[in-house]
């Protein structure tokens, strides 16, 4: 296994928390993972941007513009605004929800009405999810990025019972079963077709 992975989003998405699973997923599998939180505020509403580098031997977390494998964004403008890291061929996989910015939310600038047709402009195979609705159905906005990792793991091929593994060892278990139901409504979404 050899991937390069952005995960953007915004402080309060779980994230971080995202990364720590792929890290331990990758590292069940038999790989070396390095995580990098680069830049962005941990506080709610601030954009995060998280570095993941899976391979046989990995030296830094880090790397350039238009060398992620994926784009795994948490909320839309996230995932324009990361677009210039994405390799051609890549993949981005987007959660569908807005999440406005601090000058969106006080009306001195717009949020971008025409994302997707920016980011069809990248040559990357875009797949959209649902995730923050599949939060709301079952009544814990908190497993967004845990439904993004299941559509993300089925997206990918990754082995499912293996990244089950990996969740369970990386959530608190009084959290578990709620995370685990994300994970395989996630999971279900590219078996309905629900990614153009």
């Amino acid at each position: 296994m050899n991937l390069n992975i952005l995960i953007a989003g915004v402080g309060g998405q779980g994230t971080l928390l995202a990364s720590k699973i792929l890290g331990n997923y990758a590292q069940l599998s038999g790989a070396d993972c390095k995580v990098s939180e680069v830049h962005g505020m941990a506080q709610r509403g601030g954009s995060v941007v998280t570095y993941v580098r899976i391979a046989d031997k990995v030296y830094s977390p880090l790397f350039d513009k238009k060398q992620a494998d994926v784009v795994l964004a948490f909320e839309e403008l996230e995932a324009l605004r990361s677009a210039g890291h994405i390799k051609d061929g890549g993949i981005v996989i987007v959660n569908t929800q807005n999440i406005y910015p601090m000058p969106c939310a006080l009306g001195a600038a717009e949020y971008p009405s025409d994302i997707y047709e920016q980011l069809s402009k990248y040559n990357a195979k875009i797949h959209r999810i649902d995730a923050i609705g599949i939060a709301k159905k079952l009544n814990d906005i908190r497993t967004v990025n845990i439904a993004m990792l299941g559509f993300s793991a089925a997206v990918l091929n990754f082995d499912k019972e293996m990244f089950i593994s990996a969740i369970e060892k990386s959530v608190a278990k009084p959290t578990l079963e709620i995370n685990l139901k994300a994970f395989e409504q996630g999971y279900m979404q590219t078996a309905k077709g629900e990614n153009p």
